[in-house]
């Protein structure tokens, strides 16, 4: 997982509510056993609409998605942020997300932006009527920006979550901060206890 400090870009605005992740992915994409080519499918049968928003040209290269409230509802697979980040969005802007989504999202370095249901439809507005307006999502300072549409506004990560985006630590890479801790205990584990060399 990269760090993630500040993310600037444009946005894509989905002007929907209570989409989940069978909308966000749909269930024949998760056959695959890569984490990599999700975005093909991502929001697929919604695609299928030519006037669909991620259709529209003015919105190609957009890293930014503001969204709807209840984003990322429903089941809990995690193919759904890595057809986000797949597709190239760094962040998603929300006045509130499903839960598991929201973890997951942390756990693979796609920023979950919750923000006051004003400043989301405040910033949905803003991005209708300019698709090239640059929004600023700030980790370190845990501030949404968009200066061109005078919206500032915070958003809340706990410290544990910012400190893993920050540094770009997935669940493997805090494990791996205590190496040198687990190669000095293994040599003298007990025996009797489990072992991943198969003895």
């Amino acid at each position: 997982m990269q760090p993630v400090r500040a993310i600037t870009g444009r946005a894509v605005p989905l002007d929907r509510s209570d989409v989940d992740t069978d909308q966000i992915i749909p269930a024949s994409w998760l056959k695959r056993v890569e984490r990599t080519g999700f975005g093909q499918g991502l929001f697929g049968q919604w695609r299928d609409d030519r006037g669909f928003v991620l259709n529209k040209p003015e919105h190609a290269g957009a890293t930014v998605l503001v969204a709807g409230p209840n984003f990322g509802t429903g089941s809990s697979r995690e193919h759904a942020v890595w057809a986000l980040m797949d597709y190239g969005f760094r962040a998603v802007v929300s006045p509130r997300f499903g839960d598991i989504f929201r973890n997951n999202s942390t756990k693979s370095g796609l920023v979950p932006v919750q923000v006051s249901p004003d400043v989301a439809t405040a910033l949905m507005e803003a991005v209708q009527a300019d698709p090239t307006l640059e929004v600023t999502i700030d980790v370190e300072r845990l501030r949404l920006e968009a200066p061109a549409a005078g919206i500032e506004a915070s958003f809340p990560l706990d410290p544990f979550t910012q400190h893993r985006l920050l540094e770009g630590l997935d669940d493997i890479g805090l494990t791996l901060q205590y190496a040198d801790d687990i190669s000095s205990y293994e040599p003298g584990r007990p025996s009797w206890l489990p072992s991943l060399a198969g003895h």
